[in-house]
């Protein structure tokens, strides 16, 4: 239980900075500069993204948190499923402009409906 609170931090860091590198490559495509996909900004949110789920499984098996008994954190994992398929298409060059600026919008809103739940801990289902 000692490790618990270095790795929530670290899970925390990695989560802000996927909504970082995510808003951050959304406004890069939305100002016409899709030239980051040639840099190492399209390899490294992958990088994060693997960091923060390491850190959430370690979480699992050092904190109190039992993935199917608290509904949030099984709600957490649902929309997160629906962020990064919504984020798919948001960042597809090939999908068209306007079904791209929905998917973004629903990636969004997904995402800070993941903060919520991260920070609010709320009772659900009983």
């Amino acid at each position: 239980m000692e490790y618990y609170v270095p790795m929530k931090h670290l899970h925390m860091l990695f989560a802000y900075l996927t909504a970082l590198l995510f808003t951050l490559r959304l406004v890069l495509d939305a100002l016409g500069k899709p030239g980051w996909r040639q840099t190492p900004l399209r390899f490294i949110p992958h990088i994060n993204d693997t960091l923060l789920l390491v850190f959430a499984l370690a979480l699992l098996f050092v904190g109190p948190w039992q993935l199917f008994s608290h509904g949030w954190l099984a709600l957490k994992i649902v929309l997160l499923f629906g962020y990064i398929g919504a984020g798919m298409v948001a960042l597809k060059q090939t999908r068209p402009k306007g079904m791209r600026i929905g998917f973004a919008v629903l990636a969004l809103a997904l995402l800070a409906a993941i903060f919520h739940l991260a920070t609010t801990k709320p009772m659900l289902f009983g």
